[in-house]
């Protein structure tokens, strides 16, 4: 039995298609109306290829206890926000086997704080790029195909890992890849999901912000890469993301670079989802997004290493505003951001 903790966009979507495909799995989610939904109708799936609904089970969190004996998990997939990172870990550590592993399926280098509590030898990472969006109690958004990579942290070949491909490959969006360099991709996210973050300031679709800013967006992103090279990570790209393209040169005119962000807006614009988590979690669930355990800690490492990252210090304090309500969400939040930093 696979357990997954979050039943959102990256949990529910895996979990779904995962059910489909004929895995057991249960759904451990704090939201007890997804709960009693996805228990009463199953879980669906709207998605960008197709529609579908699966039987499902799911309990909250407060029934773990009833529900497993001590050490006797052996195949937990997290899928929460990062920020629940530690408390769900927590949470689930009793139950984890000796011999059992903790899959980070979420955004962020979260498998360091997973280590932390369960060990490297429990603890697996992973890599997804796909395009998702809880709507309702019961029903996740699948706007997209996408990248998915998962591998050991030591960057060893497994049986584990081959399993787990194995269960995972049920997924609707391409195929599952082993890598041996899991960081590189995880960090390689994080170029990428920095320019996610700006397109959040406004209410543009992400294809039009990052196509009429590409000059500051790439700006911002060689920030988030020259910090992965001071930690010695070599940031990997995917998805029409080329890191090394913004490495070399920040001129957006280069005809390489130029044709990356075209490929990269073309598959933005064919993506059923328009707007990035993040700008959905400000404007429409009117919460707090995973900007601290994602921006905020590059620019924690990016001081002590000495890297200066003057781009992503103003928008995490611009963001920081819309999340406070102090800051409307607004398209003249990226024309100031722009002007902040020139």
């Amino acid at each position: 039995m696979f357990i997954i903790i979050g039943a959102g966009a990256i949990g529910g979507t895996i979990g779904a298609y995962m059910l489909r495909g004929g895995e057991e799995v249960l759904f451990v989610e704090q939201d007890q109306a997804h709960v009693a939904a996805i228990n009463q109708n199953g879980l669906s799936i709207n998605g960008y290829a197709e529609n579908f609904t699966v039987p499902a089970r799911a309990i909250t969190p407060d029934q773990l206890p009833t529900a497993f004996a001590p050490a006797s998990l052996r195949r937990v997939i997290l899928a929460t926000k990062a920020q629940a990172t530690h408390s769900a870990t927590e949470m689930i550590r009793p139950y984890l086997a000796p011999d059992g592993y903790i899959l980070s399926a979420q955004n962020g280098l979260n498998e360091l704080s997973i280590q932390a509590l369960v060990g490297a030898q429990r603890t697996i990472g992973c890599f997804v790029n796909f395009s998702a969006d809880y709507l309702e109690p019961g029903l996740i958004h699948f706007g997209g195909p996408g990248a998915f990579y998962i591998g050991e942290l030591d960057g060893r070949q497994t049986d584990r890992l081959r399993e787990l491909r194995t269960a995972l490959a049920h997924w609707g969006g391409g195929p599952v890849h082993i890598t041996d360099n899991i960081w590189g991709y995880l960090w390689g996210k994080l170029g990428y999901g920095a320019i996610l973050f700006a397109t959040a300031l406004s209410n543009l679709s992400m294809a039009d912000a990052i196509d009429q800013y590409r000059k500051p967006l790439v700006a911002l992103a060689r920030e988030v890469i020259a910090v992965a090279d001071a930690e010695g990570v070599t940031s990997i790209g995917f998805d029409g993301y080329d890191p090394n393209l913004y490495r070399r040169t920040g001129d957006v005119n280069d005809p390489d670079l130029a044709a990356s962000l075209d490929y990269l807006v073309s598959l933005r614009r064919r993506d059923k989802k328009t707007h990035s988590g993040i700008w959905r979690d400000l404007a429409v669930r009117k919460r707090k997004t995973e900007l601290d355990p994602q921006m905020t800690l590059i620019a924690e490492r990016g001081r002590i290493h000495g890297v200066p990252t003057p781009r992503l210090d103003r928008l995490i304090a611009m963001l920081r505003q819309i999340e406070a309500g102090i800051r409307p969400l607004d398209t003249a939040n990226l024309e100031e951001w722009v002007v902040s930093n020139e």
